[in-house]
């Protein structure tokens, strides 16, 4: 599939964008296998379609090895696709993720910083797993029963070999107790500064959107300071509603919002059996859906 769009096919998409009416719900977060999610492309469509999402972004870590089976998933129910990404950066310790929408999946800078996350994951990941298999029975080999071919490896895979060696009850179990850093297993991988990461997506034509941005703990939501200067680099907006943000939070997330114009989007982080959270448990109004469409100018969005 075509990604990209040629110029007058491109301003025939944006007149014809201002006429469209979505039907249905939004929910612009969603993971599949070929990242941490346990459904394939098609199965999350199919999960999101049955809750009354007929909006959605699949929103692989660091990939974009399932837009084209989400694609035709999409078409064949009538649902609308938003081509995206959720990209792994950091703010000195703190582990941020952008959420991308409608850029270009071939800009070859964020596609070399693509590869290079990746490819640093599977490293990070056998590290944890051989440092974990000094005291417990686990080998990558179990954990690679666990991982789709070519997706990106993270900890929901090792997660899963925990829970199959009895080693956990669920991922969840594995997350607070042996994948925990408290556990001593822990080893960092690597990602660009936010900053990077939000101007390589605007570079490739891109919408970001920081995720989950004001969680409580260690990771809590970062400076006003810092979320000015991203908006500077073009930073579009906030994911406001997600289950992992604090009340708080929300409250200085839609005043910032509110302040630069931003967009404010709502979304479930579907991972399939990997989490509980449910498609469409937090949704994007359609107002926010056509700015995103408006903004993004890498990749058009996939009507059927």
């Amino acid at each position: 599939m075509r990604w990209r769009r040629q110029q007058a096919s491109q301003r025939y998409s944006q007149k014809m964008r201002g006429q469209r009416r979505f039907e249905g719900l939004s929910d612009l977060h969603l993971h599949s296998l070929r990242s941490d999610g346990t459904e394939p492309p098609a199965g999350v469509v199919q999960a999101a379609y049955q809750h009354g999402v007929r909006t959605m972004a699949l929103t692989d870590h660091d990939t974009t090895t399932g837009w084209a089976e989400a694609a035709e998933a999409t078409g064949s129910l009538g649902m609308t696709l938003l081509p995206g990404m959720e990209l792994s950066a950091a703010q000195g310790w703190r582990s941020v993720h952008v959420l991308a929408y409608l850029f270009d999946p071939d800009h070859a800078e964020l596609r070399g910083e693509m590869d290079r996350i990746r490819e640093d994951r599977i490293g990070r990941a056998a590290r944890i797993v051989g440092n974990i298999g000094r005291d417990h029975d686990i080998t990558w080999d179990d954990v690679l029963a666990h991982t789709d071919p070519g997706a990106t490896v993270g900890r929901p895979h090792i997660a899963d070999a925990l829970v199959s060696r009895g080693l956990a009850h669920d991922r969840s179990a594995a997350f607070d107790g042996i994948l925990h850093p408290r556990a001593g297993y822990y080893e960092p991988h690597y990602a660009p500064s936010v900053q990077r990461a939000v101007s390589l997506l605007v570079a490739a034509g891109g919408v970001p959107i920081i995720a989950h941005p004001s969680p409580s703990g260690r990771d809590r939501m970062m400076s006003i300071a810092m979320m000015e200067e991203l908006i500077e680099l073009g930073l579009a907006g906030f994911e406001v509603d997600h289950r992992e943000n604090t009340e708080a939070g929300k409250v200085v997330l839609r005043r910032m919002a509110a302040a630069h114009d931003l967009i404010m989007t709502g979304s479930s982080d579907y991972h399939g059996l990997g989490k509980p959270n449910q498609p469409a448990e937090n949704t994007t109004t359609d107002v926010m859906v056509q700015r995103i469409i408006e903004r993004g100018t890498g990749t058009a969005p996939v009507f059927a």
